[in-house]
């Protein structure tokens, strides 16, 4: 049931929470100042304030997670798993604040809400134990007619610019954050538009796990502020959008050909995200590289 809000049992005006962005480690409102309504999924009572992104705040993010990359990318595979694991033990946490978050934003009932935040969980988890195994997975040993080893090992691309959609708002944007991460990549997250708190909340969430600042940056506001920027953005190495929306695909696509970076869609229905996508979808976001060694006699 409900908490009646301290508010309305004061009698007095009620001070709804601003949410703030989440970009290179810290809590950032807009450069604009400007601020949007989050509504509940009756689309008329408001829930809280959130700010809206603007391309200046997007290019802020694209130099937090370039900053990042270098160190992130460089460490060790180990201390990868530990880090997402450690972001699975700090939601488990706080999973009943996460529910009532879904709950009052989608309208889904107690039970949804319990299961999208489980399998969040659960998501975290598995790709913790992806961040030693992916290398050996996905690279081989390549056999050459000369006498030299020659490897050829996957490795993240860069930034990478994450799209989530609408439904479900919480576990695809866990997913695809966390299948992007764990190969080594930095992102920026655009989460929903109609339920954008609980990706807001999740920052928080990040900010007391040991992620490092810039790793995951997540930007509010409208897809239409954010999207032709990004697609073109020379610094931003993929996108990867989750929306089932074809006018921003088209944004995105023709944006992505300006400098060839890469560009994956995910449409997939409520019910699978899951177990949708995993562990390929780490190949959206990943570069092969072959290295040859000679062989000594």
């Amino acid at each position: 049931m409900a908490k009646t809000p301290v508010a309305a049992r004061s009698g007095r005006l009620q001070v709804l929470k601003t949410y703030k962005m989440y970009v290179g480690g810290s809590f950032n409102r807009s450069e604009s100042g400007k601020v949007v309504p989050a509504f509940a999924a009756d689309g008329k009572t408001i829930l809280a304030q959130v700010c809206r992104g603007s391309r200046k705040d997007f290019r802020d993010a694209v130099v937090a997670a370039r900053k990042a990359f270098g160190k992130w990318s460089g460490a060790g595979a180990y201390l990868k798993g530990q880090i997402l694991y450690r972001a699975a033990e700090m939601l488990e946490m706080r999973a009943e604040e996460m529910e009532r978050e879904i709950m009052r934003s989608t309208g889904v009932s107690a039970a949804m809400a319990q299961r999208e935040v489980a399998a969040a969980v659960e998501l975290l988890v598995h790709y913790a134990g992806w961040s030693d195994k992916f290398t050996a997975v996905f690279g081989s040993v390549n056999p050459v007619s000369s006498p030299h080893f020659n490897f050829t090992y996957p490795e993240g691309t860069g930034v990478v610019v994450i799209f989530c959609p609408d439904k479900p708002s919480f576990v695809s944007l866990v997913h695809l954050v966390a299948a992007t991460i764990v190969t080594g990549n930095t992102c920026i997250v655009i989460p929903s538009e109609t339920a954008p708190l609980p990706a807001l909340t999740f920052g928080e969430i990040l900010a007391t796990s040991d992620l490092p600042g810039g790793v995951v940056n997540i930007l509010s506001g409208l897809r239409s502020d954010i999207a032709p920027t990004a697609a073109t953005h020379m610094d931003v190495n993929a996108i990867v959008n989750g929306c089932d929306d074809d006018d921003l695909d088209k944004v995105l696509h023709a944006g992505t050909a300006t400098n060839l970076k890469r560009y994956a869609r995910h449409t997939v229905p409520v019910g699978d995200w899951r177990l949708a996508g995993r562990p390929q979808w780490m190949l959206d976001t990943i570069e092969f590289k072959t290295v040859w060694h000679p062989i000594g006699w």
